[in-house]
């Protein structure tokens, strides 16, 4: 008894004490969801999570692209990060061993490559970060006390930044916060605007500015000078300014695509200049078309005590293996490949270059850099009356000039081709860039993007046959804009608006009748007309496009009228936008009165049916209201009563009576509606002609044949729609002389044929 009770006491604890430790357990997993819960996931199941971490979003989006197709060297340089990990496990000697000799192969080899003796570099993630380095080491070589007073030195006397206008955007800012710096420390120096490029650093207004700072007491500590700027890849006269930073002890730094130039065997003086200057940035890794490549900034100073305080050399093993990704890569490529990859982008840009100059329409903005990797060109037309430019629309009223109208112009349309091109020749790897004196252009730069797109001589092609193609519709849209212009403000209801960013032949409003143009509330009338009149234009089915745009300035609902492919007749265009929205107008401002009249008309006839029943109780007296009292009364003396009835005419808007339409048993005729308004000319279209297309009658461009058979059926057309009777009797032969008479005879005498039928005096 005493055994069995142990036993079962001993069973209870067991189960209290498993109870207690499953709260627990569930105490602490209920507050961390996903996978954490439980023993751990196995390694398969966790790369199963990554991989449809990465690819699960793809049947919602199918458009979206998986990962990036990489050759052999990007998985050399993905295998670095991996090697990366697993080296900094390795003990203390060997590591430090090991990162010594990477580190100084790499420096040693892209030294070598762009022919930068006796550098030093420094591997960082951002592109940025090697120039804010850079900046911090200048600073601690020209403020000797600085380590000790810091921002004391700094106040006596200001340090200044100088960088170009063609600088990359953001980069000043960057510098200022990194270094603690106030904005005024920075000097931004303008490009030339007499003469050389307009994308080149003035450098006699360089060395002004550089004396005026003198003179203030402030200390100039830096240039950055380009080397193929980053919007046109300009490159600035880097003899000349390291000449003028030696003048007054200034630290030079170089960047830009065109310094990978300095691989290939043929290099530019001026970018070969740059082999000089104190230091300079690389992006070897879209260069040669690697992934997850850290940038590098190779440099020039004997004292390793100030680098290290600047943060461009560690003793830590880590930041030194941030180079073993490149090491590798650099191996598997060899010289002969790195060369042969910048050549071959090299290649593309001339031949594209090239190919465009033959182009009608096309400018190239970077014809004076021979060796530059970067094409940047622009859609431009020269209409007649023109000077040295594109035709001005006239606007007195408006503040900028024609040109600038002009030019507003063709950046929309610069923008629609740059738009165009990309989807058209997706490896190109154009982009669209807004310069501040050209406006809109479109930039190939394929050292950026042909080593990962893979871009070839055939894309090459395929792009400039594209660019043919899209010219005629460039060139038709931009002769077409201002024709229509004039002719949207010489009809009347309509009105022009100005729009620079739309890419079609124009934007257009209908002015309704309590159109309010002061007011910029919401007009719910007007948009109603607009949304009709749009829906209208596009069951043309013509070759237009018509969009109804968002809000501008104070106009409530546009029209915009897309790219025209084709000559159009800009006037039926517009007197059929003018007609179609008055149409709309006035079916809508009809269908608000005859509701109007309706309700007015149903509480009238709800007023005279009470006063008709008021009547009748008169006419027929109480007696007969009473109900086995009323029957018998209308058994012994039924009543007559009179036909009356009320109908409503929706053309006049008022009640009438029926009771002669019970007495003569027909209808009365009211008036007639209005006929639905319509347009004022309609024009006869060529079988398949498809609408505000020109006609093709007496035009020059048609061969004989086409246009003879395109006359031939413009008369029939015309003989059918006059009609028989419009013909001349001196046209017809004698047997239909004879045959017409006969008809006249009979149809003069036609009883002597048929019957005459009585028409009875009334319906039943």
């Amino acid at each position: 008894m005493g055994k069995n009770l142990k036993e079962a006491m001993k069973m209870l604890e067991d189960s209290q004490r498993r109870t207690e430790e499953e709260n627990e357990k569930k105490l602490l997993s209920g507050d961390i969801p996903g996978p954490l819960q439980g023993s751990g996931q196995d390694m398969v199941s966790i790369l199963q999570l990554v991989q449809n971490l990465m690819h699960g979003d793809e049947d919602e989006e199918p458009q979206s692209s998986r990962i990036q197709n990489i050759g052999e060297q990007g998985h050399m340089a993905l295998l670095g990060h991996s090697l990366g990990a697993y080296i900094s496990t390795l003990d203390k000697e060997k590591l430090r061993k090991l990162t010594t000799r990477i580190l100084s192969d790499t420096t040693l080899w892209l030294c070598r490559i762009f022919r930068y003796e006796n550098g030093c570099a420094y591997f960082h993630e951002d592109e940025r970060e090697g120039l804010a380095k850079i900046c911090r080491l200048a600073i601690h070589s020209r403020y000797e006390d600085f380590v000790v007073d810091g921002f004391n030195v700094l106040y006596n006397k200001k340090p200044v930044i100088y960088l170009s206008a063609a600088a990359r955007p953001g980069l000043g800012q960057y510098l200022c916060n990194q270094l603690g710096l106030p904005f005024p420390c920075l000097c931004r120096v303008p490009c030339n605007t007499m003469f050389g490029s307009q994308h080149q650093m003035d450098v006699a207004f360089l060395e002004k500015l550089i004396k005026d700072d003198i003179e203030r007491g402030r200390l100039p500590l830096l240039l950055v000078a380009n080397a193929g700027t980053a919007a046109v890849g300009h490159t600035d006269k880097i003899g000349r300014l390291k000449e003028l930073c030696e003048q007054y002890g200034m630290w030079l730094h170089v960047e830009g695509v065109n310094l990978a130039t300095l691989a290939l065997g043929y290099v530019s003086s001026s970018v070969l200049a740059a082999t000089k200057c104190d230091s300079m940035m690389l992006t070897p890794g879209p260069w040669l078309g690697l992934p997850a490549v850290p940038a590098v900034t190779l440099y020039k100073h004997d004292d390793p005590a100030l680098t290290l305080v600047a943060g461009l050399t560690s003793n830590k093993p880590a930041d030194k293996l941030r180079a073993l990704p490149l090491w590798l890569s650099l191996q598997y490529l060899g010289l002969d490949g790195i060369v042969e990859r910048i050549k071959h982008a090299c290649q593309l840009s001339q031949r594209l270059q090239e190919s465009l100059k033959k182009v009608n329409h096309i400018k190239i903005l970077v014809e004076d850099e021979l060796s530059s990797p970067v094409v940047v060109f622009r859609f431009f037309q020269e209409l007649p009356g023109s000077d040295s430019g594109p035709k001005a629309v006239p606007a007195p009223n408006m503040a900028p000039s024609a040109a600038g109208q002009e030019g507003h112009s063709c950046d929309a349309l610069n923008r629609w081709l740059g738009e165009q091109l990309k989807q058209l020749v997706p490896a190109s790897g154009l982009t669209v860039t807004d310069l501040e004196v050209e406006g809109v252009c479109v930039r190939f730069s394929p050292l950026m993007t042909a080593g990962v797109l893979g871009t070839q001589n055939e894309d090459v092609d395929q792009l400039v046959a594209s660019i043919k193609s899209k010219l005629p519709v460039l060139t038709c849209t931009l002769q077409l804009r201002e024709e229509f212009k004039q002719e949207v403000e010489g009809t009347a209801g309509l009105l022009h608006v100005d729009d620079p960013n739309w890419p079609g032949i124009g934007v257009v409003r209908y002015e309704h009748a309590n159109d309010d143009k002061s007011s910029l509330k919401s007009d719910p009338e007007g948009e109603k007309i607009h949304a009709g009149l749009l829906k209208k234009l596009n069951e043309l089915e013509s070759d237009l496009t018509f969009k109804m745009g968002p809000e501008y300035r104070s106009m409530k609902s546009c029209i915009y009228i897309g790219m025209a492919s084709d000559d159009i007749d800009v006037s039926e265009l517009v007197e059929t936008i003018a007609v179609t929205a008055r149409e709309i107008e006035e079916n809508s401002r009809l269908l608000e009165n005859m509701t109007e009249v309706i309700r007015k008309g149903i509480q009238e006839a709800q007023v005279q049916l009470q006063k008709a029943n008021e009547e009748r109780l008169l006419e027929e007296g109480v007696l007969r209201q009473i109900p086995v009292v009323g029957s018998v009364l209308n058994w012994f003396s039924p009543l007559q009563p009179s036909q009356k009835g009320r109908t409503f005419n929706l053309t006049a808007g008022s009640l009438e009576s029926t009771e002669h339409t019970y007495v003569s048993k027909v209808q009365g005729m009211g008036v007639t509606p209005p006929p639905t308004p319509s347009g004022t000319r309609t024009k006869q279209r060529l079988p398949g002609q498809k609408p505000f297309k020109k006609s093709l009658r007496g035009s020059d461009v048609m061969s004989e044949t086409s246009s003879v058979s395109h006359i031939e059926d413009l008369e029939k057309m015309e003989h059918l729609s006059t009609g028989p009777e419009q013909d001349t009797p001196e046209a017809a032969s004698p047997q239909e002389a004879d045959q017409s008479e006969a008809l006249q005879e009979e149809a003069q005498h036609p009883e002597d044929d048929c019957p005459q039928v009585e028409e009875p005096e009334s319906l039943r």
